[in-house]
C-alpha cells in the first residue's frame, strides 16, 4: 500500500516517513523468557517505572512516585473497561458412553446480535457473538449443551455455529431460563482469558489480577494492562496533587495478542476495537485546549487510552469533511482527505461535540481500526503510562511513534536492570 502525499498540507504537518513500508524486523529485540512476568506483584503499586523524560533522559522509579512525577497542567485518562469471562467450554456430546466428548473452547470476542455489549450482556434468552472457536475441526454442526446451574437458577445453554469466516466463527447461545442474563452465565462458568504468552493456565488470582481496581464497564477479552500497576493509594495521592482524573471505554480486542506476521507494516491489517467517551469529557478537553493551550497536558494509561483519545481528533477530521461512517479506518492518520486543511486538536473535538448535540447523544461511540507507528503525529495526548510490549508488535510500533524511534534505549535499560516485562510487569511513565 502507498499513503498519498500530503500536498495540501504545511511542512510540519509532512511525514518524512511512510510507516507501510517499515519492516517489522525493525521492532525485534530479544525476550528471554525469565524477564516475562508470570504474575504481578503481591502489592500492585510497588513495581518498577521508567521515566523517559521530555529531554529523552531516563531514571528509575517505584510506581508510587508517580503522582510526583506528573506534569503540572496534566489530566489523567484511563480506560475503564473490564474483562469479561470469555472462554466457555463446552463438551460435545460422545457416541461412546464409556467416553467424554471433545472438549471444544468458544472464546467469545464481540458481540454481533444485539451487537451493543450492554444489551448483549442483558439478554435473557439468546444472543450471538463473533467467536474463536478451539478444536473447531471436531464441530463441523450440530449444537453444543450443558447444564448449568446460576444461584438457584438451572438452565440448558446451547451453542450453534451460525457462520466461519476466516479464523473466526459466529456463534449463537441460547438458554431456557429468562430469570438468567447472559453476563451472569459467563461470569459463573467462563473463564478469564489471560494473555498467552504467560504459557501458563488460567488461575483463580487471575480474576482479581487481572483486573484494573476502577474497572467497571464489560466488554474487553484483554486488560488495559498499564492500569494493573494503579491503587486507590495512588489514585487519591493524583486527586490530592490537583490532577483531574477521568474515564473513557475502549474494549480491547483478541488483535492485541496479534503480532505483526507481515514483512513491512502495511501488509498487517488492524482489528477493530469499541470506543466511547462521554460528551461531558469531550467538553472538558476542549475547553482546557482553548484556555490552557501547550500548558494543558494530556498524560493516557495505556495505549488503549492512547488509541482512544488519538481516535477522537481523527473522528472529528471525518465529521468536518462530512464522511463520518462511525469508523476511524487504519490508515486516515497518513493521508488528506479531498480539500482537507488538518483541524487543530480542538477544532476537530469541536466538531465531535457539535455531532452528538446535533444527534442528542451523550456518548461519543465509534469502531477504531487507527494503526500509531513511526510516522504518526500525536494530536492530543502528551504523556502515557505503558508496560513493556512485546517484540514486533503494534503497541511497541506506538511507543517508537510517540518516542520519534528512540525506544530501544528504554528497552535495553529495562533487560539489563532487571524489569519485567509484558502484561504482569513492570510499568513506564514517557513525556
Amino acid at each position: 500500500m502507498i499513503l498519498k502525499e500530503e500536498t495540501t498540507a504545511t511542512d510540519s504537518e509532512k511525514r518524512s516517513i511512510n510507516p507501510a513500508a517499515l519492516r517489522i524486523e525493525e521492532f525485534d529485540y530479544p525476550l528471554p523468557d525469565e524477564m516475562i512476568a508470570k504474575h504481578p506483584l503481591e502489592v500492585r503499586d510497588a513495581c518498577k517505572l521508567l521515566l523517559r523524560s521530555h529531554d529523552g533522559r531516563i531514571s528509575r522509579h517505584v510506581f508510587t512516585d508517580l503522582p510526583s512525577l506528573l506534569p503540572d497542567g496534566s489530566m489523567l485518562i484511563y480506560n475503564n473497561t473490564r474483562v469479561i469471562n470469555a472462554r466457555l467450554r463446552f463438551r460435545k456430546s460422545s457416541s461412546n458412553s464409556h467416553q467424554e466428548g471433545a472438549l471444544i473452547e468458544i472464546f467469545c470476542l464481540e458481540p454481533v446480535s444485539p451487537a451493543d455489549y450492554a444489551q448483549s450482556f442483558a439478554s435473557t434468552a439468546h444472543c450471538s457473538w463473533t467467536c474463536f472457536v478451539g478444536n473447531s475441526k471436531r464441530w463441523k454442526e450440530g449444537q453444543l449443551s450443558m447444564h448449568v446451574t446460576i444461584g438457584e437458577e438451572p438452565l440448558m445453554l446451547q451453542a450453534r455455529r451460525v457462520s466461519k469466516e476466516g479464523n473466526a466463527s459466529v456463534v449463537e447461545f441460547s438458554w431456557d431460563n429468562p430469570a438468567v442474563t447472559f453476563s451472569q452465565i459467563i461470569s459463573a462458568i467462563g473463564e478469564i482469558p489471560i494473555p498467552p504468552y504467560l504459557n501458563r493456565p488460567t488461575e483463580s488470582s487471575d480474576n482479581k489480577d487481572y483486573q484494573t481496581v476502577y474497572s467497571r464497564i464489560e466488554g474487553s477479552v484483554a486488560a488495559p494492562t498499564a492500569g494493573l500497576h494503579f491503587t486507590e493509594r495512588v489514585l487519591e495521592e493524583i486527586s490530592r496533587r490537583g490532577i483531574p482524573r477521568r474515564e473513557l471505554t475502549l474494549h480491547v480486542g483478541a488483535g492485541t495478542f496479534q503480532p505483526v506476521k507481515s514483512e513491512t507494516i502495511g501488509q498487517h491489517p488492524m482489528h477493530a476495537e469499541f470506543i466511547a467517551v462521554p460528551l461531558t469529557l469531550l467538553e472538558e478537553i476542549h475547553a482546557l485546549l482553548e484556555e490552557k493551550k501547550d500548558k494543558f497536558k494530556i498524560i493516557a494509561v495505556g495505549t488503549t487510552s492512547v488509541r482512544t483519545l488519538e481516535s477522537l481528533y481523527h473522528a472529528g477530521r471525518l465529521i468536518l469533511a462530512g464522511k463520518w461512517e462511525g469508523e476511524i479506518p487504519q490508515w486516515l492518520p497518513y493521508e488528506i482527505l479531498p480539500g482537507e486543511t488538518m483541524p487543530s486538536p480542538s477544532q476537530a473535538i469541536s466538531a465531535l461535540i457539535t455531532h452528538l448535540k446535533n444527534s442528542h447523544q451523550t456518548t461519543f461511540i465509534a469502531s477504531t481500526r487507527i494503526i500509531i507507528a513511526p510516522g504518526y503525529k500525536y494530536r492530543l495526548v502528551k504523556g502515557m503510562i505503558t508496560n513493556f510490549h512485546q517484540p514486533k508488535s503494534t503497541l511497541l510500533l506506538l511507543v517508537s511513534a510517540f518516542t520519534n524511534g528512540d525506544w530501544r534505549p528504554l528497552y535495553d535499560y529495562a533487560l539489563t536492570h532487571s524489569f519485567r516485562f509484558l502484561s504482569y510487569g513492570d510499568a513506564t511513565l514517557l513525556l
